[in-house]
């Protein structure tokens, strides 16, 4: 009995032995776990201190470098203004306005008989805002008609549209946006990112423990499924590297909780609606749904409608895959499935998800370009004269807005022209397809802004800028500041002095040089004004050797080409290498009526928040007095009345009377053409890079192009206002002297006050010796104080003259052998 009690005694205490031990492994157990978990949040605690000042301080302050945009020039509506309707409404579909039947929100417009209606944008320019309008414009033969307020019927004075963006420039990466601020993010956007990206956005801290859950769940069911919030898709973009690892994923979660426990739930999404990744345009990445709308759609965000945001939310699980530019199906199949998610959602009905999931994708054509946009040619010209007309450290900030000179009407005019007229050169002349090349400056007369420029026959292609960069010869474009020196010396040359065009023999540098007209012909005596027209390389050759060659090297400088230049004969003919932009510069000076003004392309800078930046001023010069570029003018538009111009009488209506000049040089390498109305200078060049032979003249290549640029832009008359300076005469048509009734081929030509001719014509009973007299020069007229001929006096009538040395004018040469 007392060892069955004794072995019951011993087997208690081995189990009470047993629960000790038990409880002590548990107890070790669970401070082994506690120790380790404050170790734990001791090191979490530790690392999110460490994380703490790069997640706050890079979120607080500026979070995106901002690039500078470049803006178009704004086209401007009130009635009288030459805009067509085609020019409106092209104008509206570049800046991505719709074409509806009845506009209701801004950006749309709609044809109603014969008048546009229009919901505009505003837009915030350098001397105040221009507001949203619903416009109603009424076009006439001539332009708008009438401009009113369409819901009050207030008839308007003038309206701004917004510039269209062209381009954009950074100043040190490649990233591009437009920021949205909280209010501007559209409540369809932000309910759609929330149910397809995050539903528990406003109920997690940065991590939803329940969204990742789910997915490790259906990634081990074989549907692989992302569990990342919001909050740590912002900080994967904003702060980490693309690697995917389990101490970057840890990384990016606790980075997640700092950012949640810091900031608002509204700045968080407002900052992932801007830094989000949604494609690349070249060496540029499209980050942020303001930039993503333009990119895609060509319309603000808050514009968009229900498919077109759906598209965008989608494409944030693969930018590239769901390009809906290059793969259209993959996109629309993508968007069906955001569309089917909000219809799951109770977000959007049974209809509005029809409606939506039949809907085209709406995207616009790809621009493309990168920085540069589509124009790069004119974006090079804003970087040169930025750098030119700005202190570096004016333009180092972000967000700069440039307003820039460059009209999308003229532009598309000049893109449509030249490689269409190139194909049908090269097809004319047998050439290989694609060898032609071509530049394009378009710019006003008045004041030298640029508002259109081709560095190429594919002008969108970002390469080798021969507007710019391409220095030829110049050919017979030269010869306008010959014969200007001339006319600047009245007392000698009048548009009707006689020039002998006869072969000549010269040296030059060491060799002969036999100048030759291009119809291997001698024409004798001929007027200044014929010789010009007809474009007469002895006449011109001639005329310029007895005015001196560095006085008209100096005139080609007054006019604005600042190279050096040699003074060899052949200078006269145009052996002197420009740039199509130089060459725009000096028939500016000529258009303007003798003033040069610098071309530019930027009106304005303003900074970030909207405070003009300062700049250098511009300065205009006075190239040459308005009486001789008054004369010089009229024999232009002779050029292209009775010249080497006459082509552009079969295609454009005469009474245009434009001026121009042909130019071209040795063995048709190659062919210009620089001409202007009273609102358009624009050259042309024409040629092959490798310089071999193009086989065109300035008459046969250049100037087609240029008529097919400048037919559609409906350019104004060339109407020329004689200055005081200016008497008009009437002459014999033969020999330029005074004509009176018994002569029978007779005109009227301008001349300077008081150097008219002074002797009758044959045929009005003049002698001889009075044609011989005018063969040697002008006639009357008076000197100033310093010899030069007295330009600024309108009564300038007195009968002094500055003689000429013996022998040396066409009437004494004719005299010795009458004598």
């Amino acid at each position: 009995m007392a060892k069955k009690v004794r072995k019951r005694t011993v087997t208690k205490r081995k189990k009470r032995r047993s629960k000790k031990k038990r409880g002590s492994f548990f107890g070790a157990l669970f401070k082994l776990a506690f120790s380790l978990g404050l170790v734990g949040v001791l090191l979490l605690a530790g690392y999110m201190a460490y994380l703490y000042p790069t997640v706050t301080d890079q979120f607080e302050g500026q979070r995106w470098r901002v690039p500078a945009r470049v803006y178009s020039r704004s086209l401007e509506l009130y009635v009288g203004a030459p805009v067509t309707r085609q020019q409106l409404t092209a104008e509206l579909t570049r800046l991505g306005y719709r074409k509806v039947d009845n506009p209701r929100r801004t950006g749309e417009w709609a044809i109603n008989g014969g008048r546009l209606l229009v919901r505009s944008r505003g837009f915030h320019f350098w001397d105040g805002d221009e507001p949203e309008q619903y416009l109603d414009v009424h076009f006439g033969s001539s332009g708008i008609s009438r401009l009113k307020e369409k819901t009050s019927g207030k008839d308007l004075a003038i309206v701004r549209l917004e510039p269209m963006e062209i381009g954009s420039i950074y100043p040190s990466h490649s990233e591009d946006r437009v920021i949205l601020s909280s209010g501007e993010i559209p409540k369809l956007l932000s309910g759609t990112l929330l149910a397809v990206e995050d539903k528990r956005f406003y109920q997690h801290h940065g991590v939803d423990p329940i969204g990742l859950t789910r997915a490790v769940v259906q990634t081990l069911m074989g549907n692989r499924q992302g569990g990342s919030t919001i909050t740590q898709q912002l900080i994967k973009n904003m702060y980490l590297t693309p690697r995917r690892d389990m101490k970057r994923k840890l990384k990016e979660a606790v980075m997640a909780l700092i950012l949640d426990a810091k900031f608002e739930k509204e700045d968080i999404l407002t900052a992932y609606v801007n830094e989000i990744y949604l494609g690349q345009d070249g060496n540029r990445g499209i980050h942020g749904f303001g930039l993503a709308s333009y990119f895609y759609f060509g319309a603000p965000v808050s514009e968009l409608d229900l498919p077109r945001t759906a598209l965008l939310v989608g494409m944030l699980k693969g930018p590239s895959q769901y390009n809906p530019r290059r793969n259209p199906m993959a996109a629309t199949k993508r968007r069906n499935v955001v569309l089917s998610v909000l219809l799951d959602a109770g977000l959007i009905s049974e209809s509005q998800y029809r409606s939506a999931a039949a809907a085209p994708l709406g995207v616009t054509a790809a621009k493309g370009g990168g920085d540069s946009g589509r124009y790069p040619a004119l974006m090079d010209l804003v970087r040169r004269q930025l750098r030119r007309d700005y202190q570096p450290e004016d333009l180092n900030s972000d967000g700069l807005r440039i307003f820039t000179t460059f009209d999308p009407w003229v532009q598309q005019q000049v893109e449509s022209a030249t490689d269409k007229r190139l194909q049908g050169l090269e097809k004319q002349k047998k050439l290989p397809k694609g060898k032609l090349q071509s530049a394009a400056v378009v710019v006003t007369p008045q004041d030298g802004e640029v508002l259109a420029l081709s560095g190429d026959r594919q002008p969108a292609y970002a390469g080798f800028n021969r507007a710019l960069d391409a220095t030829r010869p110049i050919g017979s474009l030269v010869k306008p500041a010959v014969y200007l020196t001339a006319l600047e010396k009245p007392q000698l040359f009048s548009l009707v002095t006689r020039l002998s065009d006869t072969r000549l023999t010269l040296e030059q540098n060491g060799k002969i040089w036999e100048p030759d007209n291009y119809d291997k012909e001698e024409h004798g005596a001929v007027a200044l004004e014929t010789a010009l027209a007809k474009s007469y390389n002895l006449a011109t050759v001639h005329l310029g050797l007895e005015l001196g060659l560095n006085r008209v090297i100096d005139k080609l400088h007054a006019l604005g080409v600042s190279q050096k230049l040699n003074a060899f004969p052949s200078l006269l003919l145009g052996a002197v290498e420009l740039t199509p932009l130089e060459v725009a510069q000096m028939y500016q000076s000529i258009a303007s009526g003798g003033f040069l003004s610098p071309l530019r392309a930027i009106r304005d800078v303003l900074d970030q928040h909207g405070n003009p930046v300062q700049r250098y001023p511009l300065t205009v010069n006075r190239a040459s007095q308005p009486g001789p570029v008054y004369l010089l003018t009229t024999a232009m538009q002779k050029v292209v009345s009775e010249g080497t111009s006459r082509y552009l009488n079969t295609i454009m209506p005469a009474h245009l009377n434009l001026a121009g000049k042909t130019g071209t040089t040795d063995n048709l390498r190659d062919s210009w053409f620089a001409g202007f109305s009273s609102d358009y200078v624009t050259v042309v060049w024409v040629g092959r890079d490798d310089n071999t032979p193009a086989g065109l003249t300035g008459a046969s290549g250049a100037l087609r192009v240029w008529g097919d640029i400048m037919k559609p832009l409906n350019p104004r008359p060339l109407e020329l206002h004689p200055p005081e300076t200016i008497e008009m005469v009437t002459v014999d048509k033969e020999t330029g002297l005074l004509a009176n009734h018994d002569c029978y081929e007779v005109e009227t030509r301008p001349f300077l006050r008081g150097y008219a001719p002074m002797g009758l014509a044959p045929c009005a009973g003049g002698s001889i010796d009075g044609l011989f007299d005018f063969l040697n020069g002008g006639n009357g007229g008076v000197l100033d104080k310093d010899g030069h001929p007295d330009f600024e006096s309108w009564d300038n009538t007195g009968s002094e003259r500055q003689p000429r040395k013996s022998g040396d004018g066409l009437g004494d040469f004719l005299r010795s052998i009458f004598d």
